[in-house]
């Protein structure tokens, strides 16, 4: 797929941006058969893309032969309905690899992640992208987050690379991405792709699209389709009531019980899908598994999540 069919599929997504756990069998494995089930489903229930071996998919947990497999494995299970990303990192060598790696096994793009642990100048960043963009027929999109933050001329920078199509923000400045898009509006032909990337991205979302951001990725998704797709919609069509009833009555609370753990942006998540019934395994080391209270707690979420959406506009009033 070259860049601009993939821009323009994931310009009008349609649905929520998918990113699917990883899942592992009883003895540790990557378990792909549970893999392609919980993609398929993702796929069934509206998501408008899937992004495989992602931040959510534990792409630091995966060996290289792994993560070809899971990627190849999306693919599959994704059939050609909806486009497929793969995520890439560590350092430019081995980034440029990973995306051989996807390449080879039929991805229709790249999530290029901050490389390993540097905290590098903007120059060096914008080689490092500009390489792995070099070295791939696939679309490129730039996460910045952690040790991987751009100035807006760097961006500006980045938008004029061939092959990169957008930017997904898991930062969360506000000023400085309004800066960002300004920018890149004004100092750049043609379209540019952002994609609102923080945890729990729905919390935000309305701070994001009122800056130009309109593309958010949903780790909810993955465990309570129907919830993020009723927000997606609701969030589309301006139903108000139905945003604010689900950032409160869930979406906050769930922000709230992920904060109560490190690393439950992925660990909770994966617990959520394994109590909506699929048996995905837990979390690999450095990540930990949650509490029971945690999980207990959870699970109620969930509950009073799916009964939001039965209740009526006027019950808010």
């Amino acid at each position: 797929m070259t860049p601009a069919p993939l821009a323009a599929r994931l310009s009008i997504p349609g649905g929520p941006l998918f990113f699917p756990v990883t899942a592992y069998g009883p003895d540790g494995s990557v378990d792909l058969d549970t893999y392609r089930t919980h993609v398929r489903r993702g796929v069934e229930a509206g998501a408008a893309a899937v992004f495989a071996c992602c931040g959510t998919g534990e792409f630091h947990a995966l060996a290289p032969e792994e993560y070809e497999a899971c990627v190849r494995a999306a693919v599959e299970a994704a059939d050609g309905q909806v486009p497929v990303v793969a995520g890439a990192g560590y350092g430019t060598a081995l980034a440029v690899r990973y995306a051989a790696l996807a390449e080879g096994a039929g991805a229709d793009g790249l999530l290029a992640m901050p490389p390993y642990l540097v905290v590098a100048g903007q120059e060096g960043l914008l080689r490092h992208y500009r390489e792995i963009a070099a070295a791939t027929a696939l679309p490129v999109i730039v996460y910045q987050r952690d040790n991987a933050v751009f100035t807006p001329a760097t961006v500006v920078e980045l938008a004029r690379t061939d092959g990169i199509i957008g930017l997904k923000d898991g930062l969360g400045d506000l000023d400085l991405m309004q800066r960002i898009v300004s920018a890149v509006r004004t100092e750049v032909t043609g379209d540019f792709l952002y994609f609102n990337g923080l945890p729990t991205a729905e919390q935000t979302q309305l701070a994001y699209r009122a800056i130009g951001v309109p593309l958010y990725s949903s780790a909810v998704f993955c465990f309570a389709p129907e919830i993020a797709l009723a927000f997606y919609e609701a969030l589309e069509s301006g139903d108000e009531a139905t945003v604010t009833r689900l950032l409160d009555g869930f979406y906050r609370p769930f922000v709230e019980l992920r904060a109560q753990g490190r690393g439950y942006a992925v660990a909770l998540v994966k617990a959520g899908v394994r109590l909506r019934g699929l048996d995905v395994g837990e979390v690999r080391p450095p990540l930990h598994e949650p509490g029971e209270d945690h999980v207990k707690q959870l699970a109620q979420l969930i509950e009073r999540g799916y009964a939001l959406l039965e209740r009526e506009p006027e019950d808010t009033e």
